[in-house]
C-alpha cells in the first residue's frame, strides 16, 4: 500500500472547547502536543495513540479524531489557525483519494504501551507515567462543565488583595469572585477558566485561562457562593522574555464589583480524600499553591468544629525568595500540630540554591513512612519543570528505604493516590 493509500486516525484538539490548561502538552510521553499563544495542536507525525493524554483532559476537547490519508494529515501549522475543528472526510471523499478505510484500524493500531514510555527509545524516568486519573475513593462527587465556553456564566469580584510583598518580581493576587445565586459548586483542587474581555491580534475574542480554587467547598467565606483564585500577573515567559499575560494582567487590575466571565468547573481528579485518617503531602511552587491552599482550609474548617480528627497535612512549598511566595504570612500563623510546613527558597542571597526536592530529601524518613501508608495521598502542582524532579525525589526516597518504587509507584497512580497537575 503506498503512503497515499493509508488511512490514519489522527487525533485533534478542539479549539472551541480547549481551555488551554497544557494537561495534555504535560502528561505527552513523546512530545506529540505543542502550541502557540492561540492553539494546542498534535503532531501527527509524532503521536503514537498512546491515549495518555485523553484522561486528564479537564474538558473532553482533546478526545477528537478524524480519518485522514497520511499523506494528507493536518500540519501543526494549519492546526494552529483553526478557530474549529474541519469537518470530518465523507467515505466518498476518502475514496475519490484513492484510500481504502478498512486499513484506518490496522494504521491506528501500531502504537504500543512501550511506545509511549520514551520517544528516543532510550530509558527515561517518565514523572507523567505515575500521575494518577482516578480521584481518591473518598473524594467527593464533583461537579464538572456545568457552563461550557459557549455558555460561560457571570460571576462579581468581590475581593482583589495582593498576597506576596511590594516591589517583587512575580506580584501575585488573592481574586475573590461571587456568583450570587447562579449554582457554582466546587471541590478542593478543581479549577475555573476565565474569558478576558476583548480579541487578540488577529481580531478572535481571546480564549479562557484555566485558574486553579483556592477557596475550600463552602467558600471563600463560609456559606457564601463565592471561590478564591490566586494569579501571577505574567510579565515574562519562562524563558524569561517579555510578554503581556492577557488574562493574568486583566485579573490582577479587576476592581471590586466588576463582571467576569467564567466556564467551568474542571476537574475530577486532584481532588481530596474526606475519609478522617487520610494524610496529605503537598507539593508546590508559587500559584500552584492555590489548590493546596483550598485543601488547608477546609480541614482547618473540620478542626474548628470537632469533625475532623487525625491525619497528617505535610506541605513543601518553593518560590524564589520569601518575599515572593505567595501567602507567606498567613501560613505561619497555622498551628504547628495542625500542618507540618516546608519551606525552599531558590534565590535567597548569599544561600544555596534549594527547592522543594531537596526539603523532601531531608524529610526522607517522615515521607518514608508515609508512603508506606495507604491513606497517604500526594499533590504536586507548579510548573512542568518542577515535576520531574519531585517525582524523582519520591523514587529516591522509596528506593534508598528498600521498598520497589515500580510496585508502590504503580499502586500510587492505580488507587489514585499521586496527582500532579503542572503547566
Amino acid at each position: 500500500m503506498t503512503t497515499e493509500a493509508v488511512l490514519i486516525q489522527q487525533h485533534l484538539i478542539d479549539p472551541e472547547i480547549c481551555i488551554r490548561c497544557n494537561t495534555c502538552e504535560a502528561t505527552c510521553p513523546v512530545g506529540a502536543i505543542t502550541h502557540d499563544s492561540r492553539n494546542y495542536v498534535v503532531d501527527a507525525e509524532k503521536c503514537n495513540l498512546c491515549m495518555a493524554c485523553v484522561p486528564p483532559c479537564p474538558t473532553g476537547s482533546i478526545d477528537n479524531w478524524r480519518s485522514m490519508p497520511k499523506a494528507k494529515a493536518y500540519s501543526i501549522e494549519e492546526q494552529l489557525t483553526w478557530d474549529d475543528l474541519p469537518a470530518a472526510l465523507s467515505e466518498g471523499e476518502l475514496q475519490e483519494m484513492g484510500v481504502d478505510a478498512s486499513a484506518a484500524l490496522l494504521v491506528s493500531s501500531t502504537a504500543s504501551a512501550t511506545d509511549a514510555i520514551t520517544s528516543s527509545g532510550e530509558a527515561v524516568f517518565n514523572s507523567a507515567a505515575y500521575g494518577a486519573t482516578l480521584p481518591p475513593w473518598s473524594a467527593a462527587h464533583a461537579y464538572t462543565n456545568l457552563y461550557g465556553p459557549k455558555s460561560p456564566t457571570t460571576a462579581t469580584v468581590a475581593g482583589n488583595f495582593k498576597v506576596n510583598e511590594a516591589g517583587t518580581t512575580n506580584e501575585t493576587h488573592h481574586i475573590v469572585i461571587d456568583f450570587g445565586s447562579m449554582p457554582f459548586p466546587v471541590l478542593e483542587g478543581q479549577s475555573v477558566a476565565i474569558v478576558p474581555p476583548g480579541v487578540d491580534a488577529s481580531g478572535k475574542p481571546h480564549h479562557a485561562r484555566q485558574y486553579s480554587i483556592a477557596s475550600p467547598r463552602n467558600g471563600e467565606r463560609a456559606g457564601y457562593n463565592n471561590v478564591s483564585l490566586t494569579v501571577k500577573r505574567v510579565i515574562e515567559d519562562h524563558e524569561g522574555k517579555p510578554v503581556h499575560g492577557v488574562c493574568s494582567n486583566y485579573l490582577c487590575d479587576v476592581k471590586v464589583g466588576d463582571a467576569i466571565q467564567v466556564i467551568g468547573p474542571f476537574g475530577s481528579s486532584f481532588l481530596m480524600p474526606n475519609h478522617p485518617k487520610s494524610n496529605i503531602v503537598m507539593i508546590c511552587t508559587g500559584t500552584g499553591s492555590a489548590p493546596m491552599r483550598g485543601m488547608t482550609e477546609w480541614r482547618r474548617r473540620l478542626r474548628q468544629t470537632g469533625k475532623f480528627e487525625g491525619g497528617k497535612l505535610i506541605l513543601f512549598f518553593g518560590a524564589r525568595t520569601p518575599e515572593e511566595l505567595p501567602y507567606f504570612g498567613p501560613l505561619q500563623k497555622l498551628p504547628k500540630d495542625f500542618i507540618d510546613i516546608n519551606f525552599a527558597f531558590s534565590r535567597t542571597p548569599g544561600q544555596p540554591k534549594r527547592y522543594v526536592q531537596d526539603a523532601m530529601r531531608e524529610r526522607a524518613a517522615d515521607l518514608v513512612a508515609l508512603l508506606k501508608d495507604p491513606n497517604t495521598y500526594f499533590y504536586v502542582c507548579g510548573l512542568k519543570s518542577m515535576e520531574e524532579g519531585v517525582v524523582l525525589a519520591l523514587h529516591d526516597v522509596a528506593t534508598q528505604a528498600g521498598l520497589d518504587w515500580e510496585a508502590l509507584g504503580s499502586s500510587l497512580k492505580k488507587e489514585g493516590r499521586l496527582h500532579l497537575e503542572t503547566y
